[in-house]
């Protein structure tokens, strides 16, 4: 018996998201599923900020970063990686978040969900350099 999976839009996933469906849930669309995201632990934090600092020193008013929010790729995923470096001024994502066009580099820290970010979200994000 074959399963067949009901595979979401990124449209889909924003309605679900504005009629509160997936409210209080912390979640993720990778390539047309919704992703439970796991809680996010100390090191975790602390490497993810102290990273975000360097990059910010680093990079200054050359390039947005943005910690833990959305990107949108084309192949139906809205993933929130842990530090996302984009193009700036930060203003344009008021309408929408970065595109691949926009995406200069995206970092995951992993430790318990390592096997989810070396499978479905790896694939999601191979989309911003072979597309």
């Amino acid at each position: 018996m074959t399963i067949t999976r009901a595979k979401w839009t990124v449209d889909d996933y924003h309605q679900m998201i504005e009629k509160g469906i997936l409210s209080g849930r912390r979640v993720e669309l990778l390539k047309g599923e919704i992703v439970e995201m796991a809680p996010e632990r100390e090191p975790h934090a602390v490497y993810s900020s102290s990273a975000v600092e360097y990059l910010r020193l680093r990079l200054g008013e050359r390039a947005t970063i943005r910690e833990g929010h959305p990107i949108t790729l084309p192949n139906d995923s809205e993933p929130e990686p842990d530090i996302a470096v984009v193009v700036p001024p930060l203003a344009q994502y008021l309408a929408h978040h970065p595109y691949v066009e926009d995406i200069y580099w995206v970092v995951e820290y992993s430790n318990t969900t390592l096997e989810k970010d070396l499978g479905a979200k790896k694939e999601a994000y191979a989309f911003i350099w072979y597309s």
